[in-house]
């Protein structure tokens, strides 16, 4: 995989939902060789504040017209800069970075749940894309219906979607790990293959429950980044293998691999 610096053109940049954003970028090389998993370093200014670049994942391609979409929250002052981008400014970004999701011959033969807590559903529309969509069952979570997002996405590509809020004002009243257990209840079953992405919280339950249950998982953490290339070792994670960068070894990480 080759990593690029372009500067390249925003085709849209547009709010979903309360203080989310999707922004789409005419790249194709990076929409060409970006993989599940994979995300980019974007500048969101041209001067020095703020400084930093901010991380964002990759949430779906379309290598036939060369366009790479991100998603993204407003969080602080430079996805608040990014949101205020119009159609036709041109962005500076390095990618594709990162190690993403690996879909191997028993991935793909075995039934997936891609499990998302929040902005984590921003990586696993694209995931989704890869798989066999007629096989693949998505569990979204958030606090209330208003922070459950990307429901049409992954619907429109043949998933089916099953969602958990905090409150109960969508589908499973509780936590979306606890609607994922409920799945597994009665013991692991051998051709479930497990992806996510969400809060911390989240992926340590996850990996807690696939480790009882037997079930093999893969997993995106969305630590902190400052230079995403694995030079400053600021996103450094524990693992059974020692301390990994999760810019550079990851972001996706055996479940069963992490230190918590």
């Amino acid at each position: 995989m080759k990593t690029r610096q372009i500067k390249t053109e925003i085709i849209s940049n547009i709010r979903i939902a309360l203080r989310c954003y999707k922004i789409a970028l005419a790249a194709p090389a990076i929409a060409k060789a970006a993989k599940p998993g994979n995300f980019l370093m974007v500048k969101v200014s041209s001067g020095m504040e703020p400084f930093l670049r901010r991380p964002l994942s990759v949430h779906r391609v379309d290598p036939a017209r060369g366009g790479v979409e991100l998603l993204y929250e407003v969080a602080g002052t430079g996805t608040e800069v990014l949101s205020r981008k119009k159609t036709g400014e041109l962005v500076d970004v390095i990618g594709p970075l990162g190690n993403g999701f690996s879909i191997d011959a028993r991935a793909r033969r075995s039934r997936a749940i891609l499990v998302a807590g929040g902005m984590g559903v921003a990586p696993l529309v694209f995931l989704a894309q890869r798989l066999k969509t007629d096989k693949t069952t998505v569990l979204i979570g958030g606090r209330t219906a208003a922070h459950i997002l990307c429901v049409k996405d992954f619907r429109k590509l043949g998933c089916d979607v099953r969602i958990a809020t905090d409150d109960g004002s969508s589908g499973f009243h509780g936590r979306v790990t606890g609607l994922l257990e409920k799945m597994l209840e009665g013991g692991a079953k051998p051709d479930r293959f497990l992806y996510g992405c969400g809060p911390e919280p989240m992926l340590k339950a996850m990996s807690g429950l696939c480790g009882r249950l037997g079930v093999e998982a893969q997993i995106s953490l969305e630590n902190h980044m400052a230079c995403g290339i694995g030079a400053c070792l600021g996103c450094v994670v524990q693992t059974k293998s020692g301390f990994q960068r999760v810019c550079k070894e990851g972001p996706v990480f055996q479940a069963n691999d992490v230190v918590w």
